[in-house]
């Protein structure tokens, strides 16, 4: 389940690449070029058949004119609802210092902490229910 949503989010992600390249009447070897990856490459990209990472998609985005954040979103490495500046995967993204196995394993982590806490945060909202019958008697209580 989760392959098919990685699959169907690399697939609408090559096909919003290929859109933007051929409005900004670029040919694929010309958006490679000026992107600094390879023709194939940018090709699996398109076709869906390799999901870019952080880096090669801030140098489309360059080469296109476009946002690299939007380009985040709709590769799936940030949220929408995350919102734009300030947010830590953007700061993560952005660090220079970084390899992209770092960045994407800081990503992870930072991913895999919100999600515990939603968890955590779900799972107190929702009342306990015992199975232990209730006890009304104030009297019992104060002994």
């Amino acid at each position: 389940m989760v392959k098919a949503r990685v699959t169907e989010t690399v697939g609408a992600l090559g096909d919003y690449l290929k859109e933007q390249r051929t409005q900004s009447r670029l040919s694929l070897r010309q958006l490679a070029e000026q992107a600094g990856v390879s023709n194939p490459y940018l090709s699996q990209i398109e076709r869906g058949l390799r999901r870019p990472s952080a880096e090669v998609l801030q140098q489309i985005a360059k080469a296109l004119r476009i946002s690299a954040e939007q380009l985040y979103i709709r590769a799936g490495i940030l949220s929408p609802d995350d919102g734009v500046g300030g947010s830590v995967e953007l700061a993560v993204l952005g660090d220079t210092g970084l390899t992209e196995r770092q960045k994407q394993s800081l990503l992870d982590v930072y991913s895999s902490f919100l999600a515990l806490n939603e968890a955590d945060r779900t799972s107190a909202e929702t009342p306990v229910v015992s199975d232990e019958p209730a006890d009304n008697d104030a009297t019992t209580a104060l002994s």
